[in-house]
Formats: structure tokens, sequence, C-alpha cells
């Protein structure tokens, strides 16, 4: 007699077998350029694959025929299939891993920098890593999408993803390149600045350090420090080490002794208030939230979590602009 662990396994060699006789002959479609007809054929199958709980089988068939697709520039016809990945998703228990964020980010990958469906894609993946939650996706998949941004030189999406991550080292490293590459000589200093008090008030403490320590090591136009030659990375890294120490007057002499350089960005003194209420105990404004422009980026960036219910949560999807 077949143990019930044996049968398991007999079948799903079965199932797996089969999945593959269809892949061979819906990839013999694709590359005769029967492309779509082998899309609706990739639907079909979904859909039944789905129907009778088969959400791995599903999942893999999508996943495999979307790469499929770009491999022959079908773009939409690999949009599509990437978003039944996501689907087989968001409809079963299936656990965050590492290897499904990877899959998920080698998708976002191969799509079009400039389509709507890229858009779709990112925020619905992200969404599906948090469970739903509302909260702003992964850090690992953040870290994924912030290197293929960083990839396409599209630093600015880049830096969102990596404020998300917890990769202080990678995002130190694009922010050499993008100020090398974008940015004015003067302004060295403020890449740096905005990405550690912006890591700061995500309460990311030891990503806002190591970001800080690579990207004034591997930055050509920054001598040797501490001390820096520029007062703002000497601001930034007082900064760091008060916020290890936690007392009020170390935090507010360092901000009012530094001004000069604070005003240089009027968002600097939007961040330290943030930072004054969440590592040195200083009480909020009056005001229930910050308002205007400035407001808005910084809930952004906070993910304040505070949408009513049915909203979706735009700003998975969108970089901060703060240049």
């Amino acid at each position: 007699m077949m143990s019930e662990q044996e049968a398991l396994k007999c079948s799903s060699a079965r199932n797996r077998g089969g999945v593959q006789r269809v892949e061979g002959k819906l990839r013999a479609s694709v590359e005769k350029g029967d492309y779509y007809e082998a899309h609706q054929m990739y639907r079909t199958l979904f859909f039944r694959y789905m129907s009778q709980a088969k959400h791995m089988e599903a999942r893999e068939l999508m996943y495999n025929g979307a790469l499929l697709f770009f491999s022959y520039n079908q773009q939409n016809s690999a949009a599509d299939l990437s978003m039944l990945v996501l689907e087989s998703l968001e409809q079963s228990d299936t656990k965050v891993a590492d290897d499904i964020l990877e899959h998920l980010a080698k998708l976002f990958s191969q799509m079009d920098p400039n389509s709507p469906e890229r858009v779709a894609f990112v925020s619905r993946a992200l969404k599906w890593s948090t469970g739903g939650s509302g909260k702003l996706g992964h850090p690992k998949l953040h870290q994924l999408l912030a290197v293929t941004l960083w990839k396409e030189q599209n630093y600015s999406e880049s830096r969102y993803h990596f404020l998300h991550s917890s990769d202080g080292e990678g995002c130190a490293q694009m922010l050499v390149e993008y100020s090398a590459s974008r940015g004015f000589r003067s302004e060295v200093d403020m890449f740096v600045a905005q990405a550690v008090l912006q890591f700061l008030c995500l309460k990311n403490k030891s990503s806002a350090s190591v970001v800080f320590s690579t990207y004034t090591q591997k930055h050509p136009s920054i001598d040797k420090g501490p001390p820096f030659g520029q007062p703002l990375l000497n601001f930034i890294w007082f900064l760091l080490l008060a916020v290890d120490g936690g007392k009020l007057t170390v935090f507010t002499v360092l901000c009012e002794q530094y001004q000069p350089s604070l005003k240089r960005d009027p968002m600097y003194n939007e961040y330290l208030d943030r930072i004054g209420q969440l590592f040195f105990g200083v009480p909020p404004k009056q005001s229930s939230s910050y308002g205007g422009l400035l407001g808005n980026l910084l809930n952004s960036l906070m993910g304040s979590g505070e949408e009513e219910e049915g909203e979706e949560a735009q700003e998975d999807s969108s970089p901060i602009e703060l240049d």
C-alpha cells in the first residue's frame, strides 16, 4: 500500500508534468507568433487552475508565461499575465517569501518603465507583500524595486523605495551616483542630509547611520571626516550622535547653531520637528497635522496610514519629489 505522503508526491509530480506539457504547447504557439491565441489560452488555464485551488500551479504558469511574452516584446500580454500572478497570490494564503518577492521584482524589471500597467503592478505587489494592511510594503520588495530603478537611472523613485527598505548601504551608493550625475558640486551634502533625515523620520536609525557613513566615505567630492568641510555634514554627524544620546538640550542647541545650513531646504526643519518628537520627547505642534505641500510630502513619507476605508494608498507607487 502506498502511504499518503507518497501518494501526494506522485500527484504533485503528475501535476508538474502536466503543467510542463501545457507550457511546451504554449511556448510553441508564442514562438510561431500566435500571440493572441497563446495569451487567451494562458488566461483560460489560469482560471481553470484557480477554480481547482491549484494556486501555485496557476502562479508558476503565469510567471513563466509573462517572462516568455516579455522575451518577445509582447508587453501588454506579459503585463496582463503579471497581474494574474498577483491575483493568484491575493486569492491564496501564500506566505511572503524571498523567492516570490524576487519573482515579482523580476516581472517589474521587465515592464516598460513608462507603462501605466507597471504603476498598477507595483502598487498591488507592495500591498500584497504586507498582507493588504495599508503599510508601505515589505522592505525586501522595496529594496529589489529600488535596485531595478537605480539601474534604469530613475534615481528619484529608487530613493523612495530605498527609504522603505533596510538597505542603507545600497541607498548611499545610489545617492553617490545620483549626486555625481545629476547634482551640482555644491549640493553633495544635501543629497545625503535629506536621506538621513527621512530615514530618521521613519524611525530607521540604523539605516540613517549606514547611509551617512557610506555616502561620506565613497563620494569623490567629500574629504575624509568628521569633521567635514561642509557644515551641513557636520550637523548630520552631530545629529546622529544626539539621537543616540536622546538629550533634548543637545538637540535644541544643535538645531539653533546650524540654522544657516538648515535654511538651505525648507523641508529640513519640518523633518527635524518630527525627529524631535520621535527621539527627544518634543510635543507635537498645536495644529493636528502639517499643512500645505510640505505637509503632504511629510505625511507621504511617514506613511501615516490614516486613509479612509476603501481608499487606495497612492504613496506606494509614487516617488517623493523633494529635490
